[in-house]
């Protein structure tokens, strides 16, 4: 775990639009932030470092910030993976264990076997979890303790390219600073944003960054699916900068400002002034109603939806979905946008913010950094089981039956 001499964990998301630093210590009562870091990101596009010097300043500057203010030195760091494609695999695993007593060393014997397929040659693992097992063919919650002739375990990989975890890597250390683990953003996303209840039942996490929108599928208290699209926030900005010949960074505050994915009835009364590129000392306003700028951002909103609902259906993780969405990120403030989510994807969608965080400013306690303190909450979620389970590197097994079983009959 990505821990000091003194105790402190450290977490590290970089995305496109910003890079955030989180420096948490565990007390009584669980985690309190108490080091805080973030700049504006350089060097990226969606989610993939562009510039690795660029990249290593933004990185190095946040660190250094949220060092400062907790007034002790990071080594070590858990860090949040936004690019690199991340995709979901599946595979049911099966040994032989000559009728004897089903022990950790058992399981971990069987995932010892995993093989990706060919096509994945070029792509690293990031997550590696059993959700599922079966004795003799019965699915069963929990193998452990029980006897039989063999054991299949169905485990969940998560991949990413190798080429921008490599980057990835020589930035974080080119800041004197060495990965600890690494977590997708989403599934970081849903530690922190969802409650107990939505992982048990099946829900949907989306997280809006500035270059890409990730989705994170959790059932029965176990993450089962992840995607991303090459879509996000920073689209938008660009389409109003393209639609209303604007410069980009007006662009970005009149989306941030006045912008919103849904139009009212006063919206083609309400004029909004907006400056032409190149005629920063233009001595005539440009007006123009509000219902303009909306009908740019509606459409690109709707297609990241859209883009959404496709990628499920055609995982077929949709139905363990659920009914129901959290929205994080960035991208999901935009007034409007859990109304259009909810009349694309047919669901019930609320936006997430971090839970059961200590510490945090308000500035910094919204779905923007939903990832970065999700970190932490991964970090103290190993911490427990590796105190629960010394010799054991694996999560302890859950309510995963129904899931192994979908995913023989699916995959």
């Amino acid at each position: 775990m990505a821990k000091t001499r003194n105790g402190v964990i450290a977490a590290l998301d970089i995305g496109t639009n910003k890079v955030v630093c989180f420096v948490a210590r565990v007390d009584g009562q669980g985690l309190r932030v108490v080091g805080i870091g973030h700049q504006p990101a350089l060097g990226m596009r969606s989610g993939n470092i562009i510039d690795m010097e660029a990249a290593t300043r933004a990185i190095s500057s946040a660190v250094s910030t949220a060092e400062e203010m907790c007034g002790e030195q990071v080594r070590d760091v858990i860090v949040g993976v936004s690019g690199g494609s991340a995709a979901s695999h599946n595979q049911s695993l099966e040994v032989a264990i000559g009728h004897h007593e089903i022990g950790e060393r058992d399981v971990r014997r069987v995932q010892q076997h995993i093989q990706l397929p060919a096509e994945t040659a070029d792509r690293d693992i990031i997550h590696s979890a059993a959700i599922g097992y079966t004795v003799d063919g019965t699915p069963v919650r929990d193998a452990r303790g029980m006897f039989g002739e063999r054991l299949g375990v169905d485990v969940h990989l998560v991949t990413a390219a190798s080429g921008a975890m490599r980057n990835l890597q020589v930035c974080v250390r080119r800041a004197h600073l060495e990965i600890a683990d690494r977590v997708v953003a989403a599934h970081a996303a849903g530690l922190s944003s969802l409650v107990s209840d939505e992982r048990d039942l099946g829900v949907t996490l989306i997280d809006m960054g500035a270059g890409t929108t990730s989705i994170a599928v959790f059932y029965e208290g176990h993450l089962v699916h992840v995607d991303s699209i090459p879509v996000g926030g920073e689209h938008v900005t660009r389409d109003i900068a393209r639609g209303l010949s604007t410069p980009v960074a007006h662009a970005e505050r009149m989306k941030t400002q006045i912008g919103r994915a849904v139009i009212k009835p006063n919206d083609e009364y309400d004029i909004i002034d907006v400056p032409l590129i190149g005629e920063e000392d233009r001595t005539r306003p440009n007006h123009i109603p509000r219902s303009i700028l909306v009908g740019i951002i509606r459409p690109r909103v709707e297609e990241t939806f859209e883009l959404v609902r496709s990628r499920l259906e055609a995982s077929g993780v949709d139905k363990l979905a659920g009914g129901r969405a959290v929205l994080v990120g960035g991208g999901c403030q935009l007034d409007g946008v859990p109304e259009v989510a909810a009349a694309i994807l047919n669901k019930k969608v609320r936006t997430g913010a971090p839970l059961r965080l200590a510490g945090l400013a308000d500035s910094t306690g919204g779905p923007a950094f939903s990832a970065a303190a999700g970190l932490l909450s991964f970090a103290l979620q190993n911490h427990a089981v590796a105190q629960a389970q010394p010799a054991s590197s694996e999560a302890p097994a859950s309510r995963i039956g129904r899931i192994g079983s979908w995913i023989r009959e699916n995959f």
